[in-house]
């Protein structure tokens, strides 16, 4: 009976997380624009899926995603082994963004209004290398932040002065970069920071923070996601340099 409990708890959160969005676009549509909303039937049946993979995504973080990335970093941590515990925080910060279905999808929409604009061959292969490229840019760049964010955790380093001098290496880049590929850059930073990256990432930093004597969970287990966000900005600038 528990588990429908949480379920159902679940499913309660999901409807109230949705209910705003509902209500914003019922308003526009039918106060703003005095117009129907077309093929009812449908978008009620596609918020239903929404809601459904909401609330089962949600419940998966809490069972899976969130308990093993702790116990990850707890076991490292016991292990004393840093180098170890580096490596896995660079392959969890590529591997998670390599497969980021949002990163894939900016990658080759990136390609093709590359291949429209002349700065590539406008053939499928070309695409395909520029794209993928792309997406192992911004893994690469994720990677190396995870690595500075779980060194950060263990010396201890103070977050605001790192975040500083990256913005700052953001604001130089973007001084010497293709103006064709700032705008990229920009949005590869959001989209590395979603739906597979996020939940792993913040659990591998929690994890470790409550496993080191005199690190707290709270002000030090957090800021993993900022430095995923902030390098890729960096890295897919000089991507677009050296191209």
């Amino acid at each position: 009976m528990k588990i429908f409990r949480e379920i159902y708890d679940s499913t309660l959160e999901s409807v109230r997380d949705l209910l705003p969005i509902i209500a914003v676009i019922a308003f526009f549509q039918l106060i703003v624009l005095h117009q129907p909303i077309p093929h009812i039937e449908k978008i009620l049946f596609g918020t239903l899926l929404v809601m459904a993979g909401l609330t089962l995504f949600v419940r998966g973080l809490r069972i899976g995603l969130f308990p093993i990335g702790e116990s990850l970093a707890h076991a490292f941590a016991r292990k004393g082994s840093v180098l170890w515990l580096l490596v896995f925080a660079f392959s969890l910060g590529f591997t998670t963004t390599v497969a980021e279905p949002a990163l894939i999808a900016i990658a080759k929409e990136a390609a093709q209004v590359a291949a429209a604009g002349g700065m590539i061959e406008d053939s499928v292969d070309a695409q395909g290398r520029y794209a993928f490229g792309l997406r192992l840019t911004v893994a690469l760049s994720v990677g190396l932040a995870i690595v500075l964010g779980v060194v950060r955790i263990i010396k201890g380093w103070p977050i605001h002065y790192l975040i500083m001098t990256g913005y700052l290496g953001v604001v130089v880049m973007t001084t010497f970069a293709p103006k064709e590929i700032i705008g990229i850059a920009y949005d590869s930073g959001g989209v590395t920071t979603s739906t597979i990256t996020v939940p792993l990432v913040t659990a591998l930093g929690v994890g470790l923070a409550s496993s080191i004597r005199g690190r707290n969970p709270m002000l030090d287990g957090f800021g993993l996601i900022a430095f995923a966000s902030l390098t890729p900005m960096i890295f897919v600038m000089a991507y677009g340099m050296v191209m």
